[in-house]
């Protein structure tokens, strides 16, 4: 069985569509990823399409952390306590913190990723050009291009997220093996169409639709881009999950 963490449900909401027998325990979702249909396993051209290893229906149980790494470690243990996952893989958004990368690149987390599995990853996944670089795990919500460009100067990270960093840790202590695999959201040239404070609140682990709607009834040009930025979202939340179950059942 792999387990699969996403922070939120609306990173994960296409893959939890294509679980087969799918039962729910507590925050944990399990199910099964079924192998693509003949047709597309005869148009694909993925490593392992094909062979007898990758048309088997693939164990999953996906775990949803919420953002940041508050809560990661009591759910991360649950995970592996109720489920005993063979590996981890650390899924879901991520923002560029240098415009080396773009909305929409896939990306492999070197520094919290097992090597061997980075490696059979990169593999894999090679049609998908995937990006091999640093992630870098911050405590706090970044909202401006300077925090951004800080922590390339200080960490030499391409990436940012809110909870790898505090997953890769309770999986090293239990000897899980992880992969990090994420998607560019954001980038510095390519923004959060409001505040990332005024779109979530990690407090709560919601959006206040009451501050939001005020931020937009001040700034109506950004009703325009929450719409742009949602559909930019859809898309690569479909790119995500493809590379997802590519890997899930290639492994």
């Amino acid at each position: 069985m792999i387990g699969i963490t996403f922070a939120l449900p609306s990173e994960s909401s296409e893959l939890v569509r294509r679980l087969q027998a799918r039962q729910r325990h507590d925050n944990l979702l399990s199910g099964k990823i079924d192998p693509p249909s003949p047709r597309l396993r005869r148009a694909g051209n993925h490593e392992g399409v094909g062979t007898r290893e990758a048309v088997r229906s693939r164990d999953v149980t996906i775990l949803h952390t919420g953002v940041g790494a508050k809560n990661c470690n009591e759910q991360l243990e649950i995970l592996l306590h109720k489920t005993r996952p063979q590996l981890v893989t650390s899924s879901g958004f991520a923002g560029a913190v240098t415009d080396q990368l773009q909305v929409g690149d896939l990306i492999l987390a070197e520094n919290f990723s097992d090597s061997q599995l980075l490696a059979t990853a990169a593999r894999i996944l090679r049609d998908r050009e995937p990006r091999t670089v640093k992630l870098f795990t911050s405590t706090s919500i970044i909202d401006s291009a300077a925090e951004r460009n800080e922590i390339a100067r200080a960490s030499g990270a391409l990436a940012v997220d809110m909870e790898t960093g505090a997953i890769a840790n309770v999986c090293q202590a239990h000897g899980v093996p992880l992969i990090s695999l994420r998607i560019i959201s954001d980038t510095p040239s390519q923004p959060f169409p409001a505040p990332l404070s005024v779109l979530f609140d990690l407090e709560r682990q919601r959006t206040n639709y009451g501050r939001l709607l005020s931020y937009i009834f001040r700034h109506p040009a950004a009703g325009w881009r929450l719409c742009r930025f949602a559909g930019q979202i859809a898309r690569i939340r479909t790119n995500l999950t493809e590379a997802i179950v590519a890997l899930v059942q290639a492994l």
